[in-house]
């Protein structure tokens, strides 16, 4: 059996020090360094890894200090403070001595109680009857996730005519695997920066600081299963080099499975 792409990118072994090492995967790799979904979900797997975890992830919030080299890198993790029910760590990945990424994550032991999804998800056609696009961006990491795009897709033509930053899509990975936490972080990412979307034209950016909540439990995820999720995200400003956006991450099933805020940074 070979094991999937995904799971080759996130594998870290522990270190008699406490630390994971790790390693950059060639199959997510991004215009600079490795694809920060898949950072993101390689820190992700330091804390479901660990020995003293409690729970499961409720947010994980990423800052990429520097892009990572390919190669080797140590993750850091520590739970700062545990609770009755929550957890609260501190991370860092490291590059030959220096903090490349610092990251926060808190994980709980999740109770049944009353619960409502207050962000219903659009109404829109089902994924099957949404065409892949005829051609991916020429980037290693979109060979790894099937997009089917319903709005907002990738500038075909980059002449500034650009009118909206909303992109709505159904996303998997490719080829299909069974959702979980660390797969769910890399998809909450999915989306190029919105300023291209916005603009219709190819700007330098990269983000700066990524945090996705979890709504899901993975009792939740599991019934996700290999299926498609609804991906949606919209800039809300840009203003002197910088940009935020906003997403949201649906089952076929129409659960909010995650929520994502980012800042990207951007010149001209």
């Amino acid at each position: 059996m070979t094991t999937h792409a995904f799971d080759q990118a996130i594998a870290l072994t522990a270190q008699a020090d406490g630390s994971f090492q790790g390693h950059t995967s060639p199959a997510y790799a991004n215009m600079v360094g490795p694809y920060g979904g898949i950072t993101a979900a390689q820190v992700l797997n330091a804390v479901l890894q660990h020995p003293q975890l409690l729970g499961e992830p409720v947010s994980l919030t990423v800052n990429f200090a520097a892009a990572l080299a390919d190669g080797p890198f140590t993750v850091l993790a520590r739970p700062a403070r545990t609770n009755r029910s929550t957890q609260h760590w501190v991370l860092e990945v490291q590059q030959q001595g220096q903090a490349v990424v610092t990251a926060t994550a808190v994980t709980a032991t999740r109770r049944d109680t009353w619960s409502l999804d207050d962000a219903p998800m659009p109404q829109v056609a089902a994924p099957e009857q949404v065409p892949l696009p005829k051609a991916q961006p020429p980037l290693a990491l979109f060979k790894q996730y099937e997009l089917r795009f319903l709005e907002g897709a990738p500038p075909e033509v980059l002449d500034g005519s650009g009118h909206s930053s909303l992109t709505r899509l159904w996303c998997r990975d490719h080829p299909a695997r069974p959702l979980d936490f660390a797969s769910l972080a890399a998809l909450a990412d999915i989306f190029i920066p919105r300023v291209y979307i916005r603009r219709s034209a190819i700007v330098p950016a990269g983000t700066v600081s990524f945090t996705v909540y979890f709504h899901a439990s993975a009792a939740q995820l599991q019934t996700c299963g290999s299926g498609y999720l609804l991906g949606q995200a919209q800039a809300q400003a840009f203003r002197n080099g910088f940009f935020d956006h906003t997403a949201q991450l649906w089952s076929q099933a129409g659960v909010l499975l995650a929520t994502s805020h980012q800042v990207v940074y951007y010149k001209e």
